[in-house]
């Protein structure tokens, strides 16, 4: 599989949301997994990338344009493709994707997780989105979704298309088990 990981760029985060982020992509490649994620080397990004480098899987970046020029691609990709801007890097990402795991991040994350999350309850694609709720990170926004069901804004079912998990060893359970839709579909 294809997996795409969206998740933090910053060297600023607890080193075990780092660690996570390392063990995640080992375990991807042990699994036989392609790694595509947004082709940065610091923080998590950097992490998930080095850890499925180094258990020799295959990783697939998509940069930026204006990210080559701060430096902080992560040039020793199998393939790094530099792209326009930023909507255009997610859309590649989508496009080169089986799956889709979200690990802690900050907005650019979030924003990422909306509009996969989105493409999913809209029956856009039909591929697993999971959320690595690594540490109880998540459970903040977890708790307005639920925020948004009780006051009429989504509906039960739209909670239905993302799969929560703790551990890594469940992340890749459930993106390999895929995101069975709730409308048989």
């Amino acid at each position: 599989m294809r997996v795409a990981v969206f998740c933090s760029s910053s060297d600023r985060v607890d080193p075990e949301y780092v660690r996570t982020a390392e063990d995640v992509g080992r375990k991807l490649a042990d699994r036989g997994h392609e790694l595509v994620w947004g082709g940065g080397r610091l923080g998590l990004m950097g992490a998930v990338a080095r850890g499925a480098q180094d258990r020799g899987g295959r990783i697939v970046g998509v940069i930026p344009e204006s990210m080559m020029s701060v430096e902080v691609a992560y040039t020793d990709a199998d393939e790094l493709l530099v792209v326009a801007d930023m909507r255009t890097r997610k859309q590649e990402m989508d496009q080169r994707s089986d799956a889709f795991l979200i690990l802690p991040g900050g907005f650019g994350t979030l924003e990422e997780l909306s509009e996969i999350l989105v493409g999913r309850v809209l029956a856009h694609h039909m591929r697993p989105v999971v959320l690595l709720d690594d540490r109880g990170f998540y459970r903040p926004l977890l708790d307005l979704f639920d925020h948004f069901v009780e006051h009429g804004f989504a509906v039960p079912g739209h909670l239905a298309h993302l799969r929560v998990v703790e551990t890594v060893d469940r992340a890749l359970e459930a993106v390999e088990a895929g995101n069975p839709s709730p409308h048989g579909r």
